[in-house]
């Protein structure tokens, strides 16, 4: 029998919204929930509100997986994980070789994220409930796509929160011996597993690298480059290629990209990007088309303000190394920054700069990682591109 979980006012009409959390604070009475577990979502009075997974440790004590009592089952794990396939293969995924399959509370399923490279899977579990329920999980995804293997990428700090360990393995199946070979928008990349960024490279850039190349002209700089996405796109279109990053693995990784598609005008650096704009305006180097990529400047609303200030620095620089006419492709992957707070950011940038810029395109994540209108914490990926004056 379920434990019964009594909710405030204000819990009910976050649910009543379409938002799958409910905080600690609102929680009246726990019914002796055990950590992880599936409970009964109820008002003051006893009425039914929903379904959902409780934890203990987290601010976020309840996340919603239905507005119904239902039994949470084997079936429900198969129906929820062949609703978010079935998704993907309406959004023409059908031959992309590498791209998320669940996106946490995007795809009702909130805590759980599961990405596919070709026959290889990789899983996070990233509260209490989800994590009880990972074998379960694992086992549906066999059902599924008899995979070759399956990956624990439990290794994020948000799991801490939820006072579950930081882990990384193999659940299912051999991994091959070295990286993963995908094809992916025409061109060849490796991922690693066990040991690359995310859960392997960045998925969530994927259409937007297809959009940099759509613009990419002349001498073109790709900064924050990680594993060389931006860069190996904008190589086809761009005269040359510079791509910087600090981590030397993430640069090694990137050259072997370069190399296994054949591409010759493409240099990788290994550099603080910061210090680099800034040497290069001293030299007086001029560029045609720039992309900022970088880290999320802030992962907590405290700390917004100091973020703004970051990127509107790092746009500030790359304003000042950009020719007239040419292009300004930048990200930023911090929820908490919103896109009005970025283009705020620019505009501060540009003025600065004394330049004039044009939106060309307003873009998001990849279309694997849908946005739920009514869970803003899903719309995290902001990819804006400018054209200068």
């Amino acid at each position: 029998m379920l434990a019964n979980v009594r909710v405030n006012r204000r819990a009910i009409d976050r649910i009543e919204a379409g938002h799958p959390w409910i905080f600690a604070s609102d929680v009246l009475s726990n019914g002796k929930a055990e950590p992880g577990s599936v409970v009964r979502v109820a008002d003051h009075t006893g009425r039914a509100l929903g379904t959902a997974h409780f934890s203990n440790s987290s601010q976020i004590s309840l996340r919603m997986l239905s507005r119904k009592i239902l039994t949470v089952d084997r079936a429900f794990w198969m129906a929820r994980l062949q609703a978010a396939f079935d998704f993907r293969l309406r959004r023409g995924l059908r031959e992309v070789s590498a791209y998320r399959l669940v996106h946490a509370e995007a795809d009702l399923l909130p805590g759980l994220i599961i990405d596919r490279y070709g026959d290889c899977f990789t899983m996070q579990t990233l509260d209490q409930g989800m994590d009880r329920a990972k074998a379960e999980i694992a086992s549906c995804l066999v059902e599924m796509f008899s995979p070759r293997a399956i990956v624990e990428r439990n290794d994020v700090a948000v799991r801490e929160r939820e006072s579950l360990p930081l882990t990384k393995g193999l659940l299912h199946g051999e991994l091959p011996e070295g990286p993963l070979t995908l094809h992916w928008n025409g061109m060849t990349f490796f991922a690693d597993l066990l040991q690359g960024q995310k859960t392997g490279v960045y998925l969530d850039q994927r259409e937007n690298y297809l959009a940099a190349a759509a613009h990419a002209h002349g001498q073109a700089l790709d900064c924050f480059t990680s594993t060389g996405g931006f860069a190996l796109h904008m190589a086809r279109t761009a005269e040359y290629v510079e791509a910087v990053d600090s981590s030397a693995t993430a640069i090694a990784t990137a050259e072997k990209n370069r190399d296994a598609n054949g591409i010759t005008n493409l240099r990788f650096r290994e550099a603080d990007v910061f210090d680099l704009l800034s040497g290069y305006r001293t030299s007086g180097k001029r560029f045609d088309t720039i992309v900022l990529d970088p880290p999320a400047f802030t992962k907590s609303r405290s700390r917004v303000e100091g973020a703004t200030g970051g990127y509107k620095e790092i746009n500030l620089r790359a304003l000042q190394l950009l020719n007239p006419g040419g292009i300004l492709i930048t990200c930023s992957c911090s929820f908490h920054m919103s896109e009005a707070m970025l283009l705020e950011a620019v505009t501060q940038a540009a003025r600065d700069a004394n330049r004039q810029l044009r939106v060309i395109e307003r873009r998001a994540q990849s279309s694997d990682h849908p946005i739920l209108l009514t869970v803003p914490e899903t719309h995290y990926l902001k990819c804006i591109v400018f054209e200068v004056y």
